[in-house]
């Protein structure tokens, strides 16, 4: 008989309690399994399953990422549907959906990511890193998040960081074995997708089923607080690219981004901090593990 998991994440978002998404079992027939992911490993489950059991992923873009990861190694011949609940929820934006939807199939996109080394250790990742500012908000957001249930304000975060706490480096930017320097840099991501903290298109032209494989890394800099904070809303519109003073865009199957001195580092918001550097590997290029 075919069952359903529903793997939810209590943290992502503002809460996602087992009782939010009990919804689900409405809108089927199936019998429904129900498994907390901060308490429970996905690959406990994977051997268990039959061919015609399913996966539903509760969660946001971290959710997504921790599932990725947890999982790599382990061939998922099951089908995995989504259900964002995040407070991003970026992966589900490109793909036209909303915390409104209902499951929606992505055992496709699970398939061929790029990874992302750090500090010796290796990731993948579906939407994409983001390495300066954006690192910065995460952190604080998560900060935030320890000390208090209100919802978090990354936009607010962003400001402050640009008009008082955050400070740009200075960059190289490493395509495919051609360097690039640059000075003042605000922001250096490296995207898979076209959308990345909380509706930010860094690279428009950025294709997640591009057939080469191939990443875009942008690099915002060169200009001063209040030119950067004037623009930095263009970002949510992909306009920020008329800017040829202050952005450049690359694509390639091999990104090494440094910078030089530590600063917060997030892949699919999930956040690492004091990195200097990250190497991202398009998927077709040799693996990093």
């Amino acid at each position: 008989m075919t069952k359903g998991y529903v793997l939810y994440n209590p943290l992502a978002g503002h809460g996602t309690d087992k009782a939010d998404i009990r919804d689900l079992e409405l809108t089927t027939e199936i019998p429904l399994e129900f498994f907390d992911l901060t308490k429970f490993h996905p690959q406990d489950l994977l051997s268990t399953l039959e061919r015609e059991d399913f996966i539903i992923l509760c969660g946001g873009d971290g959710t997504l990422n921790r599932f990725i990861n947890q999982t790599e190694g382990h061939p998922i011949g099951n089908e995995i549907l989504y259900l964002p609940t995040g407070s991003g929820n970026d992966f589900a934006r490109e793909l036209g959906k909303d915390i409104q939807s209902r499951p929606f199939p992505i055992t496709e996109y699970l398939k061929d990511l790029p990874a992302v080394r750090v500090n010796g250790r290796s990731f993948r990742f579906l939407n994409g890193i983001g390495f300066g500012i954006d690192g910065y908000c995460c952190e604080d957001g998560d900060r935030q998040k320890r000390i208090s249930k209100k919802k978090i304000n990354y936009t607010a975060i962003a400001v402050k960081g640009l008009l008082f706490h955050y400070k740009p480096t200075a960059a190289r930017v490493t395509v495919d074995g051609v360097t690039h320097t640059f000075e003042k840099v605000w922001l250096a991501p490296t995207l898979k997708g076209r959308f990345y903290g909380g509706g930010m298109i860094p690279t428009p032209a950025q294709n997640r089923k591009d057939e080469k494989g191939r990443l875009s890394v942008m690099v915002l800099g060169g200009t001063g607080k209040l030119k950067t904070l004037l623009r930095f809303p263009s970002l949510f519109k992909g306009e920020h690219i008329k800017y040829t003073d202050m952005v450049h865009i690359f694509q390639g199957n091999e990104i090494t981004v440094e910078f030089d001195r530590p600063t917060p580092l997030q892949i699919d918001g999930e956040t690492i901090s004091e990195i200097t550097s990250y190497t991202a590997t398009a998927h077709n290029k040799e693996p990093l593990y």
